[in-house]
């Protein structure tokens, strides 16, 4: 039967582990531990038979996959949205366009350029009309909330 010594699972870890640096997945270097714990515990215990071995990587690997994806991985919104929220609510423009009722879009435009413009499509409660002085209350998608000021 095949045995396995400690170090070839020492050196199979430190290759996945390295391996991440090339192929930067971030699950690789899960295997790669597995593949360390595996060689540690083949050093306290020569005769550990490969089926447990193998047994103990999958498991290991998969307990750390779960562990960073479950417990340590940031929560990070891939999206973005929402982000933009905070950097224009509160700003304040004026109506250049107008609208007719309170369901038209009239644009706002401010001062100094929002979010990489000056000019921003909007729509308010109320009617608004050009000159009118508003402030951002929300961002829904492209379009913005506002209400006279």
């Amino acid at each position: 039967m095949m045995e396995f010594a400690w170090w070839y699972w020492i050196i199979a870890g430190f290759c996945l582990i390295g391996l991440e640096l090339v192929v930067p997945s971030f699950t690789i270097i899960w295997f790669g531990l597995g593949a360390l714990v595996v060689g540690l515990l083949k050093v306290l215990w020569s005769g550990f038979p490969l089926a447990g071995q193998l047994f103990l990587w999958t498991v290991a690997s998969i307990s750390f996959t779960v562990m960073w994806f479950k417990y340590l991985k940031p929560k990070v919104n891939r999206t973005h949205s929402g982000q933009s929220k905070e950097g224009i609510v509160g700003e304040a423009g004026i109506i250049i366009r107008g609208t007719e009722d309170s369901y038209g879009r009239g644009t706002v435009r401010f001062r100094i350029a929002v979010l990489g413009a000056d000019e921003w499509g909007c729509y308010a409660d109320e009617v608004l009309q050009v000159g009118d002085s508003v402030r951002v209350v929300d961002i829904e998608g492209q379009v913005l909330k506002v209400t006279k000021i």
